[in-house]
């Protein structure tokens, strides 16, 4: 074969992740998070919003989980106004488009030991654009406006004074959402790229990929365990103890949101928040009874065990699962890396993990009724829904938590078969 052969064959072998296979990649990563969101806003009961709002709400969900910008805007009239804000990531939604999306970007490039910088540049730009387009369709669908009823009583009858209807909508902010959901994209493909052994890099980097590719793919095998062992509980509450729609509506929209944040609870960390007014999130009943306080609620091990004192067994979850996720990290690791680099590789990967937690789990959500400008009416119209966390005592705890899990499992791997140079 000549060497004019052998070029033109790598060159059509660097090229075959083209345009269509990025549209396949797109399109079932759009699909898989259209479906979750759809079905589990159906059993959230939204299919029976007026107005056709069904699906501009779907979109709305799919803008947010994609990192998008939702706004929320009201009015009432000329001396009435309302106000309503929500910050939340339905990561349900989001881990079922990850997962197709990554898969669909790591399938060419398997079977491959190193990459060009460039290739992979424009395998990403190629995706990147697709997706952006896909965001602008979205984007365009998710806006809608409601009416808010006023009810009986003496609001209602200030309202028909005034003439104030209220209403509150919502709309994709187009270019924030653009913004946004290429940082989204281009951080999942990152981290594919981290996590899969068989992936190729650039030639400069494969040299890291002895510390980093082990760890990240401890933690994302982390991750997923809880959001398995989450699946298999709800799906045992909701086979004996009823309430099957509501608890599928939350494994379809917020699954991960309380898993992983069950996660840092068992590590110890401290959140704060608030659940005032007639609306909430999807949340286990506990959660909400701790939040629902006319203040701002503590949230942890020892707020939840003054409820149930079997959320001490978040502590034994976290416990184990993470000394699961240092021995796998070690396994993969090659066998000459002393324990002490386990314990810090570990300690470095589980505190960014927990930061990443800490950015996506908190949630902010407020609708308010105003007249003259005198704030929240209060009653049916008004409510909050608060989730921050203590960040800077949770990442110290994750450094610890690292450092030990990581140390135990180097020594658990010590007698397992591992792998050589790289």
């Amino acid at each position: 074969m000549s060497q004019q052969q052998t070029s033109d064959r790598g060159r059509a072998t660097r090229v075959s992740h083209g345009w269509g296979e990025a549209l396949v990649a797109v399109l079932a990563g759009l699909v898989a998070m259209v479906v979750t969101a759809a079905l589990g806003l159906w059993a959230a009961g939204a299919a029976d919003l007026p107005g056709g709002a069904f699906w501009p709400v779907v979109a709305a969900v799919v803008v947010m989980a994609a990192g998008g910008c939702v706004e929320l805007s009201g009015d009432a009239g000329l001396i009435a106004g309302t106000n309503a804000d929500l910050t939340v990531l339905p990561l349900s939604v989001t881990l079922a488009g990850a997962l197709v999306i990554a898969a669909g970007f790591l399938r060419p490039l398997r079977h491959r030991a190193v990459a060009g910088g460039r290739e992979l540049a424009g395998w990403a730009a190629r995706l990147a654009v697709l997706w952006v387009l896909a965001l602008i369709g979205l984007s365009l669908l998710a806006r809608h406006s409601f009416d808010i009823p006023l009810g009986e009583g003496t609001i209602a009858d200030i309202g028909d004074l005034l003439d104030a209807s209220p209403t509150v909508g919502f709309r994709a902010d187009i270019p924030i959402t653009l913004v946004f959901g290429l940082l989204w994209l281009a951080g999942l493909l990152f981290l594919a790229l981290l996590v899969s052994r068989k992936a190729p890099l650039p030639a400069r980097l494969v040299r890291f990929q002895e510390s980093v590719r082990p760890a990240a793919f401890a933690m994302v095998v982390l991750l997923l365990a809880y959001v398995v062992l989450g699946l298999v509980v709800a799906l045992v509450v909701a086979a004996t103890r009823g309430h099957v729609t509501e608890t599928f509506a939350v494994i379809l929209l917020g699954l991960p949101n309380l898993v992983w944040l069950a996660l840092t609870l068992g590590l110890g960390a401290t959140w704060e928040g608030r659940a005032d007014g007639p609306f909430g999130l999807p949340m286990p009943q506990v959660l909400d009874s701790v939040l629902r306080t006319p203040e701002d609620s503590t949230l942890n091990l020892s707020t939840l065990t003054d409820y149930d004192g079997r959320y001490w067994w978040l502590l034994v979850a976290a416990a184990v699962l993470l000394l699961g996720a240092a021995f796998v990290m070690a396994v993969r690791s090659p066998a000459r890396m002393r324990p002490w680099q386990h314990a810090v590789h570990m300690a470095v990967a589980l505190t960014l993990t927990v930061l990443m937690i800490c950015l996506v789990v908190q949630i902010s959500a407020h609708v308010g009724l105003s007249l003259l400008g005198l704030g929240d009416l209060g009653g049916d119209l008004a409510g909050v829904v608060t989730l921050r966390p203590h960040l800077w005592s949770a990442l110290g705890l994750a450094v610890v938590w690292g450092l030990v899990t990581g140390f135990l499992g180097s020594l658990l791997a010590s007698r397992v078969r591992r792998r050589g140079e790289v």
